[in-house]
């Protein structure tokens, strides 16, 4: 049996968590959840929103299941997503973004991978505020960290039959910064020549995002560009609600939904599961599940054509009864 560390947050947290562990128990899938809390809500008996407890769950287990943490905007503590990358070296953001059946958008036939650098640029936290009327932060770009996170995409890309990797960066301006990123890009571009490479202006890719989205195949990005990027590719097949996502390093992974806690339906069992679902089903193949995670997938897929879904796409199932919905398709 394996052990996964299973991270509750906050707001909607503990429900939807409920719903994707209830999903995989149905499934089959014998897992022995490690049951860990951070946020707000921990800060006063911990003294910190991410307890160095969780941290070493997550090492010792090498695997974990989050549920989203809510982030003060421009007060309180640093972002617990953040602090978790930075702390457990998640260098590798990777956020899949595909239609999902009967979900009503824009485009159809949409499958973009956007591949996120996750520990550097802006997101280094590095900011000084000068004097009362100017601040500023300073963007971090390697070498080393550019040309991991290029390989990671590339690897994706050969391990799930892709055919086109491009890199998106700002490099007519910032010469220097993404400059460096794209030349780690070519470098290891050169290594898969079965790929085809292509470079793109992130201002023009948002562009071309929103009126031709399926020339995209993987997207690698740095930190900032690739957090607007991915919502922005969340956007065209259904929003935040329906987004997985994963964080994964050379030692451990942390597998989430991208959308926030959502605190203002919290407990009222109206949110969706779908991201922490699918979030989960990556989850499963990262640890060799692969053939059960399928089968989520396809139960979830199915639940979706039979025309459940939650008020946020304008169904009117509960998150219980569109859980109950998954597990009923999977069982049969």
């Amino acid at each position: 049996m394996k052990t996964i560390t299973l991270i509750q947050g906050d707001g909607i947290g503990p429900e939807i968590t409920e719903a994707a562990v209830k999903v995989i128990d149905a499934a089959g899938v014998k897992i022995d959840w490690d049951l860990q809390t951070a946020g707000e809500d921990v800060i006063e008996k911990e003294g910190s929103p991410l307890p160095e407890c969780v941290l070493e769950s997550v090492r010792k287990n090498g695997a974990a299941l989050k549920s989203p943490v809510t982030t003060p905007i421009g007060r309180g503590f640093r972002s617990v997503n953040v602090t978790l990358r930075k702390e457990l070296d998640l260098y590798a953001n990777l956020r899949p973004c595909c239609n999902l059946p009967s979900v009503k958008t824009r485009y159809e036939n949409v499958d973009i991978v956007v591949v996120r650098e996750n520990t550097e640029d802006l997101y280094a936290g590095i900011e000084e505020k000068i004097d009362e009327n100017t601040a500023h932060s300073i963007k971090i770009i390697t070498r080393g960290a550019s040309e991991r996170i290029a390989k990671f995409a590339f690897e994706y890309a050969v391990k799930n039959n892709r055919k086109q990797v491009s890199a998106v960066t700002k490099a007519n301006i910032c010469k220097l910064s993404d400059g460096l990123f794209l030349e780690a890009a070519r470098h290891i571009a050169e290594q898969y020549p079965q790929i085809q490479y292509r470079e793109i202006l992130v201002d023009n890719c948002c562009m071309q995002l929103v009126q031709n989205p399926c020339q995209f195949d993987v997207l690698l990005l740095p930190n900032l560009y690739g957090d607007i990027v991915s919502d922005l590719t969340a956007g065209l097949i259904g929003g935040l609600g329906v987004a997985q996502g994963a964080n994964i390093g050379e030692h451990c992974a942390v597998f989430e939904p991208v959308h926030g806690s959502a605190p203002d339906i919290a407990g009222q069992n109206k949110a969706n599961p779908t991201a922490i679902i699918l979030s989960a089903v990556e989850m499963l193949n990262y640890i060799g599940e692969e053939k059960n995670g399928k089968r989520i997938k396809s139960a979830l897929f199915e639940t979706f054509r039979q025309g459940v879904c939650t008020p946020d796409l304008g169904g009117t199932a509960s998150c219980c009864g569109f859980t109950d919905a998954i597990i009923k398709n999977l069982q049969e």
